[in-house]
C-alpha cells in the first residue's frame, strides 16, 4: 500500500479517556480532495465523508487516489456509519472501497447524496444499508447524536452536522457557502449555526477552500448574463462541460436553452446518470421534450444544438478531452462555443490549459473562467467564514478541506474573531486530535498516505512503479519475443515477455497467448510472408488483449523469430 511521504508516524496512541473524543482526519487537509474524518468515542467509530482524490500528471495511470484504511481496518466493526455531507466525488468517492471491506456499514445521507452514492455502488455490485435524513434531524449513531443541519454549495441538498458526545458538540461544516439567493432557495442555516453556538460548540471543522478569498462568495444566480450572452452569441454548437454533480449550474444551462429555441443532449456516462437522477427526484426541472439523444441532435442545424458533458477538469478520458484531441464521434469545428463551466482545481491546470488550447485549434471559441464570470464558487470567502465565527464562537477551531495555504488562512481568521491562537489547531492528514476536558489537541499521529486506484488494483502501486510509468511513455511497455513456424505459422514455444511499468506478477501472459497465435494463424492463412506485417498483426491483438484485460494502453514491441 503506497503512502505519500516520509512522516514520522507513532505506534502508540495515548488511551482516550471516557469522556474524550479522538478526531482523525485521514484526507482532506493539505490537498483538495480525499475528505475522510474519523471521530472514535467508547470504544465507537464514526466517519464523516469518504471521497477520492483525482491523479495529476505525475501520477500515469492512475485512476483516483483513496484514503488510507489502515488505521480503522481492524475495527470496521466499530463503525456506527458513514455520514456523508454532500454528493460530490471528493467525499463519496471512497465510499465503494470502504464498504467492499464491510459492505453493511450503515451510509446516512440527504437524498439526493444518498442516490448518487446507491448508483455508484450499484455499478461495484454493493447493496448499501442506507439512512435518509434531511435537515433539522436529529439522529443517534452508536453514542454519536447527530444533528443535521442545512447548507448550501453547488450541489443540492448538502449538509452539516453537529456531532454530540460526553466530550462535548463538535459542529462539522462539510462544503459551505452563504448564498443569500440560491436557486433552490435552500440557504445555509445560520440560525441553527447560532443556536448550537449558544449551546458551546467546543470544536469547529471548518471548510477551508476559500479562506484566502476576500470578501463573500457571489450568488450561483449571478451566472445568468454571461451563460445568456453565450447562447445568444454563439453562432453554432453550444458545447457546456461542468461536473456531472453541477445540478445548480446545468439547470441554468438548460434553462437558458431552452429560451433560445435549442435542444439539449447529456454526453458522458456520469453526467447522463446523474442529470437522470436529479431530474426523476426532482432537483432538476426539464421543460418538455428539451432533452434528446445525440442522434436526434444530429439532424437539427448547428445553432439549435446544445451539448452538455464531463471533462472540465481536463480528465483524460472524459468527453472533452476526448474531443478536443479528435479521439469522439462529436468533432469539433468552426463556429462551436465550448463553455468550461467549473472551477480550475489546484494541480489540474496544465490539462485544462492543454485541452483549451486543442478546441481553440480546431475552430472552437473557448469561454471560460479566465475571460468571462461563468462560474462561482461552492465554498464561503473569508467574511463568510469570519461571520461563522462569530455567531458559532467554539472553543476550538480544526480548519478542513484545503490546502496548507487554505488551513493557514481560516487559523487566522478564527484568531481574528476571538479564539485563542492555541485553540486553532493546523493539523494534517493522519493527525491525531483529542478533545478532552474542553480542550483539542494533537497526541499523536497514524498512517494516512496516498492509496492508488489502478485500473482493477486497489493500493498496488507505488511511488516506484509511478516513475517507471512516467519514464516509459506514461503507459509502459511490453516487448514479446515468438519463435515462429514460418509453415504453419505456428508457436514454436510460449513466447517470452518482457514488461516495464506494470507491477510485478499482476498480469498472467499466458492469457495473451491464445490472442498472439490467432494473429498468426491468420497471417498464415493470408499468405502474409512480410514481417513488418506480421508484427504488427501481434501488436494489434496484445494491444487489444491490453485494453480489454487491464485497461492499459501499452507501447507493444513484437519480435518475430523463425524456428
Amino acid at each position: 500500500m503506497s503512502r505519500r511521504g516520509s512522516r514520522r508516524r507513532d505506534s502508540g496512541l495515548p488511551p482516550l479517556p471516557a469522556n474524550g473524543l479522538r478526531i482523525v482526519p485521514l484526507g482532506g487537509l493539505g490537498e483538495i480532495g480525499r475528505n475522510m474524518t474519523v471521530f472514535e468515542h467508547a470504544g465507537r467509530l464514526l466517519i464523516v465523508d469518504c471521497g477520492v482524490l483525482f491523479p495529476e500528471e505525475h501520477q500515469p495511470g492512475v485512476d483516483v487516489i483513496l484514503p488510507d484504511f489502515t488505521w480503522i481496518r481492524d475495527r470496521l466493526d466499530k463503525i456506527d456509519a458513514i455520514i456523508l455531507t454532500h454528493g460530490h466525488e471528493d467525499h463519496i468517492g471512497g465510499v465503494p472501497y470502504l464498504l467492499r471491506e464491510r459492505p453493511d456499514i450503515p451510509v446516512v445521507g440527504s437524498k439526493l447524496t444518498l442516490a448518487f452514492i446507491e448508483a455508484k455502488l450499484k455499478e461495484h455490485r454493493i447493496t448499501p444499508v442506507t439512512t435518509e435524513v434531511q435537515e433539522g434531524q436529529r439522529r443517534r449513531l452508536g453514542p454519536f447524536d447527530c444533528e443535521f443541519v442545512a447548507v448550501n454549495h453547488s450541489i443540492p441538498d448538502g449538509l452539516a452536522v453537529a456531532i454530540r458526545t460526553a466530550a462535548g458538540i463538535v459542529l462539522h461544516t462539510g462544503d459551505f457557502k452563504m448564498d443569500q439567493f440560491p436557486l433552490d432557495r435552500r440557504v445555509t442555516d445560520l440560525r441553527a449555526f447560532a443556536r448550537l453556538g449558544e449551546e458551546g460548540v467546543d470544536l469547529f471543522l471548518v471548510d477551508s477552500t476559500n479562506a484566502e478569498v476576500p470578501g463573500f462568495t457571489i450568488s450561483e444566480g449571478e451566472l445568468a448574463p454571461a451563460i445568456e450572452t453565450v447562447f445568444r452569441t454563439g453562432a453554432g454548437r453550444v458545447i457546456v462541460s461542468s461536473f456531472a454533480s453541477h445540478v445548480h449550474r446545468i439547470q441554468q444551462v438548460l434553462d437558458t436553452a431552452h429560451a433560445h429555441g435549442r435542444k439539449v443532449a447529456f454526453v458522458g456516462r456520469s453526467m447522463v446518470r446523474n442529470m437522470g437522477i436529479a431530474s426523476d427526484l426532482g432537483y432538476l426541472t426539464i421543460p418538455k421534450g428539451l432533452v434528446v439523444d445525440l442522434k436526434a441532435l444530429e439532424r437539427l442545424p448547428a445553432n439549435k444544438i446544445t451539448l452538455i458533458c464531463t471533462g472540465s477538469q481536463g480528465e483524460p478520458l472524459a468527453a472533452l478531452s476526448r474531443m478536443a484531441n479528435r479521439d469522439h464521434p462529436i468533432r469539433i469545428t468552426e463556429g462551436d462555443t465550448v463553455l468550461l463551466a467549473s472551477s480550475l482545481i489546484p494541480g489540474n491546470e496544465n490539462a485544462i490549459y492543454r485541452v483549451i488550447n486543442e478546441l481553440t485549434r480546431w475552430g472552437a471559441n473557448v469561454v471560460h473562467k479566465g475571460n468571462a464570470k461563468v462560474h462561482v464558487s461552492g465554498h464561503a470567502s473569508a467574511g463568510e467564514l469570519a461571520y461563522c465565527y462569530n455567531i458559532v464562537r467554539p472553543t476550538n477551531v480544526l480548519p478542513v478541506h484545503g490546502e496548507w495555504r487554505h488551513l493557514r488562512a481560516n487559523a487566522d481568521l478564527a484568531i481574528r474573531t476571538g479564539v485563542a491562537p492555541d485553540r486553532a489547531i493546523i493539523a494534517e492528514d493522519g493527525s491525531v486530535i483529542d478533545l478532552i476536558d474542553g480542550r483539542a489537541s494533537i497526541t499523536g499521529s497514524v498512517p494516512a498516505g496516498l492509496v492508488y486506484v489502478d485500473a482493477m488494483t486497489v493500493g498496488g502501486a507505488t511511488e516506484e512503479s509511478l516513475h517507471v510509468r512516467r519514464t516509459l511513455a506514461e503507459e509502459g511497455v511490453i516487448t514479446i519475443v515468438c519463435i515462429v513456424d514460418p509453415d504453419t505459422g505456428q508457436l514454436s514455444e510460449k513466447p517470452d515477455f518482457l514488461a516495464h511499468g506494470f507491477e510485478p506478477d499482476a498480469i498472467d501472459f499466458d492469457t495473451a497467448v491464445p490472442s498472439i497465435q490467432k494473429a498468426l494463424t491468420s497471417a498464415a492463412r493470408e499468405n502474409i510472408q512480410d514481417l513488418d506485417q506480421i508484427e504488427e498483426l501481434v501488436r494489434r491483438a496484445v494491444s487489444a488483449w491490453a485494453h480489454r484485460q487491464h485497461r492499459r494502453s501499452p507501447l507493444i514491441i513484437p519480435v518475430i523469430v523463425d524456428a
